[in-house]
């Protein structure tokens, strides 16, 4: 083997060594598992909340009130950041993880003042999922009015 074929294996081996293990899969598996639970929970929620007498629509609303202040109080006590450490998408994907990214920068900047801070920070993360929602909605809107 000459000196440069052996260098080369030298330093793949030095790469592969330093190279963190891909924990993709452990990743993938803490998502599905929390992002469950919480659906789980909601999916409980509604059914109780459905048994005391309100309607699929109204249990669904409540369900959804519930499930926002409970995110926003994991939030302020600072639980909801472990939990997406932990989770990854898992706790970001359902509707307590939109709840968290208008609250935790509200939380964060309230110090610059109620509309420097909280007003104009609250929306710095989830301000442009709102605006493409906006924006899509209104194009299928239009899309579906012409066709039809």
């Amino acid at each position: 083997m000459n000196p440069t074929e052996q260098n080369k294996q030298i330093y793949s081996e030095m790469v592969k060594a330093a190279s963190p293990k891909s924990t993709v899969v452990t990743n993938c598996i803490k998502a599905f598992l929390v992002g469950g639970a919480i659906c789980a929970t909601a999916e409980v929620i509604h059914n109780i909340i459905m048994r005391m007498g309100l309607t699929r629509e109204d249990a669904g609303l409540v369900t959804a009130v519930i499930l926002i202040v409970t995110a926003i109080l994991l939030t302020i006590l600072g639980l909801y950041s472990k939990l997406g450490k932990f989770a990854g998408a898992g706790s970001i994907v359902p509707i307590t993880g939109f709840a968290n990214a208008i609250a935790a920068p509200a939380i964060e900047h309230r110090h610059e003042g109620h509309v420097m801070g909280v007003g104009a920070k609250m929306f710095i993360i989830a301000g442009p999922v709102i605006v493409f929602g906006l924006l899509t909605s209104c194009v299928v809107g239009l899309i579906y009015y012409f066709v039809r």
